[in-house]
Order: structure tokens, then sequence, then C-alpha cells
């Protein structure tokens, strides 16, 4: 209950808030927490206490006392579109996401330029389905300051290329952003580019350049960071979907959009030698400095725990973490390969010796699928937009199983399937025979 004007002491409030803000800066959110709990105690509709207590819960992901701080603030001033933007993010998170979209809106009618709340709803849009109207509002990422993806703004005097902008004789500079995982996610949109007659550079990052060399409607490939050839216009990869007005059933989607050198395919499977048993790769975490690492990373000796001891297993991620890495030399049943793996495609041609691969949602999983290979795929209760929600296929992998959390942090009933799927989906002569 909001406690009326007889509660209010508007200097220790004051002072109260300001601490908290410091202690929050700092990262010391315990004694942030307590900080805008006296703000509040002090007065009570402070509404800004109210939200900054809410933005702490938020970061330290206690959900339902971050919504109900929001819902304080709300109830002092119904006019604030930080508050409404932020609640909806918690409330996606938590999957009431009738509720987010109401709180998203909400905070654009209150403000229509707020890039965060734009970009927020782009994002529950996309992951519920609705591309159409998702693409649009993801395009805010580049004005959206607070956010991870602003850093990356390149600003070119080239315009940046839409559909209605003629590209026959045009050279166009297309560009990755963000992970390896999403550059070779929307590569796929690289030959629909060169097929409106454009001259297609793309950039990308170093460790891709061999696997995209021979990639379908590339002109050029141009290391990022390497000098730029002239071009006429521009497009980041991923602003390639709303520039087709790509939906769910126009993705372009092929069984195989990605080869391996043919060479190092031949060198791995002597390297690998003859197996009775199935081969199956393995990548349980990701880059640790991923905002959401700790939700799609997988403790090795959880993943291990959970594998039948009649396959082989091959390691296929870089860099493995030190609690990982005794584990990985000491187990019979692991190849450890990641100290020969260079790029990417290193990566790719490995993958092509391997029965099926196993991987968190990282660049692993993106690399194996598009190469047209088994792929199986371990999600978080809450997972990134494009694996969309409940499906346990993709439409932008034919080749993917999604193997889902039914609760936060449940890795325990994802690792039972996991563990009884490979054991039902293989014949006794090691080959995958259902999916």
């Amino acid at each position: 209950m909001i406690a009326g004007p007889a509660d209010i002491d508007p200097a220790a409030a004051l002072f109260h808030w300001n601490q908290g803000n410091e202690f929050r800066g700092l990262g010391r959110w315990q004694e942030a927490l307590a900080s805008y709990g006296r703000a509040i105690e002090h007065n009570s509709r402070f509404a800004e206490a109210h939200c900054n207590l809410g933005n702490v819960y938020q970061i330290l992901e206690r959900w339902e006392e971050a919504l109900l701080c929001y819902d304080h603030a709300l109830a002092v001033d119904r006019h604030s579109r930080m508050v409404w933007s932020n609640r909806g993010v918690v409330l996606q998170e938590i999957h009431r996401f009738d509720e987010a979209l109401t709180s998203f809106e909400r905070a654009l009618e209150l403000a229509n330029h707020d890039a965060s709340a734009h970009f927020n709803r782009g994002i529950l849009l996309l992951l519920t389905g609705d591309l159409a109207r998702g693409w649009p509002d993801y395009e805010w990422r580049w004005e959206d300051r607070a956010g991870s993806v602003f850093k990356e703004k390149r600003n070119f005097p080239q315009p940046r290329w839409q559909r209605s902008m003629p590209l026959e004789g045009k050279t166009i500079l297309l560009y990755g952003e963000q992970g390896y995982g999403d550059t070779l996610q929307f590569c796929r949109f690289v030959p629909l580019v060169a097929a409106l007659g454009a001259s297609v550079i793309l950039e990308v990052r170093a460790p891709l350049i061999p696997l995209l060399a021979d990639l379908d409607g590339v002109s050029r490939l141009v290391r990022l960071g390497g000098m730029l050839p002239v071009f006429d216009c521009q497009c980041a990869l991923m602003s390639l979907p709303v520039a087709f007005g790509t939906t769910l059933e126009s993705i372009p989607h092929t069984a195989k959009y990605l080869c391996a050198d043919a060479g190092k395919v031949a060198e791995w499977r002597v390297r690998l030698g003859v197996s009775s048993k199935p081969r199956i790769g393995l990548a349980w975490s990701g880059n640790p400095a991923h905002q959401n690492d700790a939700h799609r990373s997988i403790a090795l000796s959880q993943l291990l725990a959970a594998l039948p001891e009649a396959f082989d297993y091959v390691v296929l991620q870089k860099e493995v973490r030190e609690p990982d890495r005794c584990l990985v030399e000491s187990n019979a049943h692991v190849f450890n390969a990641n100290g020969e793996l260079h790029d990417f495609s290193d990566t790719a041609a490995l993958c092509e010796c391997l029965d099926l691969v196993i991987s968190v949602d990282t660049s692993v999983a993106h690399l194996n699928a598009a190469l047209g290979r088994p792929t199986w795929i371990l999600l978080p209760f809450h997972p990134d937009w494009r694996w969309l929600l409940e499906r346990s296929d993709s439409p932008w992998y034919s080749s993917v199983t999604l193997y889902r959390q039914a609760a936060r942090g449940d890795w325990p009933s994802v690792l039972t399937r996991l563990g009884a799927d490979l054991q039902r989906f293989f014949d006794c002569a090691g080959r995958l025979v259902q999916v």
C-alpha cells in the first residue's frame, strides 16, 4: 500500500535514493537495495525510488519483486515510459507475454521515439513469431544507447539499403554484427541481395573468412578492420530481414547453405580414424562475456553425466573453461579437438565427420545447422528470440531439434530427455534413424 503524505521526509528520502544510485553504479546490489528501501520508508510515494529498486531486483533476476516495485512506481506516476518499458521486460522474462506487449505499447504511447521500448517490443514480437511487426522495431537497436548493440553502430556516408532502392549494377557492402552465430544465421540472405543485380562485398570477422569464401552471391570477402573497397550502399546482415519483409513463411530456407572444405574434411577423417561407435560433437558453453551466458551455458560434468557411454564424443568449442579442462582430458570417451580448431572452416570440416552435434545456443549450433547436419540445441527457459516458443523444430534450420527447459534452470529434465533420445534415435549400427 502506498502511504499518504504524513510519512514523507523528502530530504532523507532523497539522501538515501542518491546513496542507492551510488551503490548501484558500483555494483553493490545489496547495499543499493537497502538504500532504496530506506528512501521509500521516508517517502512511500517516491516513484523514482520504487523504479530504481525494481531495476536492481531486475539485475538480480528477482522478477516478481521487480514487478511489484514497478507497479508501486506506476501507482504514483502512470506516465513514466521507463517504468512501463522495464515492466514489460520483466513480464516477458516470466512469460506473461500479452501483458508485456501492453506495457511496451503503453511506454510508446508516452514516448513514441523511445528506442529501448521499441527494441524491447521488437524482441518480444520476434520471440512470439510476429516477424512482420518485429523486424521494424528490432532496427531501433541502432538508436538504443543503453543497449549492447549500439556500440557496434557504423556511420557510413553511403545510404543504408532498403528494398525500394534498385541494386542493378550497384555495389553493396553487407556486414556482420553481434556474435559469430548471428553472421552464420543471417548470411543466408546474401544470395537474395546478389539476385537483385548487386555486386556484394561481405565484411565479417577474421575467423569466418575461410568458411564464407565460397558463399553463394559474394563478390568480395573482407575482414572486419581491413580496407573497404568502394561501394554504393550498405546494410547490416541482421537488417536484411526487414528489407525483405521476412515472415516465418518466407525465411530463406535451404537444407544446407554453407559447405566445409573437402580437403580439411579428409584430413579430419584420417585424424579421427575408424570407429564402430557414433561420433557426437559437443559444445556446452559459449562466450562467458555474453549477457545470458549464465543461463545458456551448462557445466560439462552435468552434460557428460547424462550422455550414454555407447558413443564417442568430440569437443567442438575452441575455448574450454578451466573447470572443464581436466574432465575433458581424463574422459576416455571424449576426443579433445579444441587445440586444432583455428577458425570456423576447421570446425565445419570436423562437423562433417560427425553423426550429430549437441550444443547450447552458441555459434557451433548455427554452424552445424547451416551445414545441414543433425543438430540438437539445448535452450534455457527464456530462449533467445530466434528459437521462438514451445516448438521443437526451427523455421531457420531444417536439421535442428530444440530441447527446452520447462522451468527456469531445469537442465536435469532436458538432459534426461536428451539421453533417452540418444538411445532411441540410433540403430544398432550407430546410424541416426530418427530426429
